[in-house]
């Protein structure tokens, strides 16, 4: 579980790194903010992420119990 929490930590932050370099918005000149900005969709990436990857593994181990 530990190993699939930190691949998905390590996508959402290329994710959200490309999200954040792509992005066409006017760059705020406080440092804080940016970093809010990154911070806090590296958190909302991760766990959408999370909940689906954990919510399929659950679904298919329930599958798994109904079929034996």
């Amino acid at each position: 579980m530990k190993k699939a929490l930190l691949n998905i930590l390590a996508v959402s932050s290329i994710l959200t790194t490309i999200g954040f370099i792509i992005d066409a918005d006017p760059k705020v000149p406080s440092m804080v903010l940016r970093f809010t900005e990154f911070f806090l969709m590296l958190g909302m990436v991760f766990l959408f992420m999370s909940f689906f990857y954990f919510g399929s593994v659950f679904i298919k181990r329930s599958f798994r119990k109904l079929r034996s």
